[in-house]
């Protein structure tokens, strides 16, 4: 907790809370370590501590902030309520980036301190996709506002100070609505996680977007309609404050949220500013960047980025069927185009991440598996994060469908990206959520496994960094049967964090069902760890002893190859 001089007047107490959500048995998903931090607890907690010190409720009042990852953390509602009620009801819980698949999470939070007497506001993707989408509210939404929880659309900068003040007067409105005025963010206080928080990450993040908004059109994107498709930025000034004040931390890891980094104004002046302050003080800032499938058409984007230290770019690859593409607007991915952007990011030994989306209305089974062969035999990716496509609230693609009247899953937790929540055209349901599960193992199969390790030694990359992805994304996927966006070490279940409405389960029975999971579970991972290191250390002893440098049709240079390729360019299949 941090908290400034109190003073005998009165203090103010503010719990910020991420939510997690329920996995399929209705236990709330946490981790001893989480892997990806929240970069919308990290702005609250910025915008908490500014408003603390800069005493925003008077002199006479100390502002307490607290901050909360529940995939990583045991809320502690009923302290959090008895502080609260020390300080004379004078507190606010705010639920915060809360999205879809979170917000039955939520509202289960959020009932507790309702059901107490606590002011409780709550934002985040659905609340603004919603709002900004759809002609009327939903009925979840109603529902809080039928509790008393006062909910939160668009972005704080700019906001927070006197939404404290509406709590510490009792007095919040129903609804904040700010979606059509998005804050300039040169100038505004930087995310921030405090070092307790970091530390229940692994590695010890931070994390900060440089910019939002993107100005594509992808019909299945929520960010153009709840940030905007004018991108606004922050200063580097702002930026390497932030990263010098860190270090003193131990803070070297850093997410950088912006959903296309590449479309930043001010990339260039980033990461030379960042260079330059790893130049000077000697030390390894190590940064993930998202950027779209053209960035390595902007001159010298890729090797600034490197000497930055970006070790890890997420890409959309979303697909390679250009009819698929052509009917979510994803009309900036070039497919023809795709091997020479990974290939300038693995000539730089970056890790590349691809996300790839199964559902598009030309996707059948058969097809699915056919376009992963292509992928695995022509593409040099390292990862492929599979997702179910999903309406998600906020998306053109959901107010479509809720126009309509079509089949959408009434459960919000299963709007998580693994799960299918509407109709296709081509597919059953069962036959959509097998060919999902049935992507995971074929992308990670053992022999492909071996390929990456192979491309990667021919770049002069470690090939246990494959291993370590391997058991990272499809070991979570696998034995943990979690999706590895909301992965990390060491699974928690707590009893009593079950989903309203399920029962508690009798204590002996409930541990004994655990013991023999988690030894189920990590017995048959470490098995599959201790495969999987035999064949990284068999082939990085092989690359080390052998004369000619391994090649293959997806890292040959094209001027080499035997034959143009045409499986990218959507060659029709049975």
């Amino acid at each position: 907790m941090n908290r400034l001089t109190r003073t005998a007047r009165g203090r103010f107490l503010v719990e910020l809370i991420k939510p997690s959500h329920y996995d399929d048995d209705g236990y709330v998903i946490q981790w001893l370590k989480a892997w990806i931090p929240s970069n919308s607890l990290a702005t609250l907690y910025g915008l908490a501590m500014s408003a603390a010190q800069s005493r925003a409720l008077g002199e006479s009042i100390d502002i307490e902030v607290n901050a909360y990852d529940e995939t990583n953390t045991l809320i502690p509602v009923e302290r959090i309520i008895r502080r609260i009620r020390r300080a004379g009801g004078q507190g606010l819980v705010c639920l915060v980036g809360v999205q879809s698949n979170q917000f039955p999470r939520a509202m289960d939070l959020a009932l507790q301190f309702r059901s107490a007497g606590i002011q409780v506001a709550l934002g985040g993707f659905h609340v603004s996709g919603c709002l900004a989408m759809l002609p009327e509210l939903t009925a979840e939404l109603q529902a809080a506002l039928d509790a008393g929880v006062t909910l939160f659309a668009g972005e704080l900068e700019g906001r927070f100070d006197d939404l404290l003040r509406a709590a510490q007067a009792g007095r919040m409105e129903p609804i904040y609505n700010y979606l059509d005025d998005r804050p300039d963010l040169l100038g505004q206080v930087m995310p921030n996680l405090p070092p307790a928080v970091a530390r229940r990450y692994a590695p010890m993040p931070g994390t900060f977007d440089a910019g939002r908004g993107c100005p594509f059109i992808c019909s299945f994107c929520t960010i153009i309609n709840v940030q905007g498709r004018t991108s606004r930025h922050r200063g580097a000034d702002d930026i390497a404050a932030l990263l010098r004040a860190n270090l003193a931390h131990g803070i070297r890891h850093y997410f950088i949220t912006d959903d296309n980094f590449a479309r930043n104004r001010h990339w260039e002046a980033i990461f030379e500013r960042i260079a330059e302050i790893r130049e000077e003080l000697g030390v390894k800032l190590n940064f993930t960047i998202q950027v779209d499938t053209m960035c390595h058409t902007l001159p010298g984007f890729v090797d600034k980025a490197r000497r930055a230290g970006v070790s890890r770019v997420f890409i959309g690859l979303e697909n390679i069927n250009p009819d698929n593409l052509k009917s979510a607007n994803k009309k900036q991915n070039k497919i023809a185009s795709y091997r020479e952007m990974l290939l300038a990011w693995q000539s730089k030994k970056v890790t590349t991440y691809c996300g790839y989306i199964i559902g598009f209305p030309e996707d059948t089974p058969e097809r699915v598996r056919a376009d992963l062969q292509t992928i695995k035999r022509e593409l040099p990716l390292d990862i492929l994060e599979l997702f179910c496509l999903t309406p998600l609230p906020g998306s053109a693609d959901h107010r479509a469908l809720y126009l309509q009247g079509a089949p959408l899953e009434p459960d919000l937790n299963r709007y998580d990206l693994e799960h299918v929540c509407t109709t296709h055209p081509r597919m059953t349901k069962e036959e959509w959520e097998g060919i999902y599960r049935e992507a995971w193992d074929i992308f990670y199969a053992p022999d492909h496994l071996e390929t990456l390790m192979r491309r990667a030694a021919a770049f002069d990359r470690n090939p246990k960094r494959i291993m370590e992805i391997a058991l990272e994304f499809y070991g979570c996927f696998r034995f943990e049967h979690v999706h590895p966006l909301q992965g990390g070490f060491i699974r928690r279940k707590i009893r009593r964090q079950r989903r309203a409405g399920l029962p508690i389960e009798p204590a002996l029975p409930f541990y004994l069902r655990r013991v023999r999971e988690s030894v189920s579970t990590y017995g048959r991972f470490l098995i599959y760890a201790w495969h999987i290191w035999r064949m990284s250390e068999r082939v990085r002893r092989e690359s080390a002893t052998h004369a000619q440098a391994y090649v293959d049709d997806a890292i040959r240079p094209f001027m080499d190859r035997p034959a143009p390729v045409t499986a990218l360019e959507g060659t029709p299949r049975a």
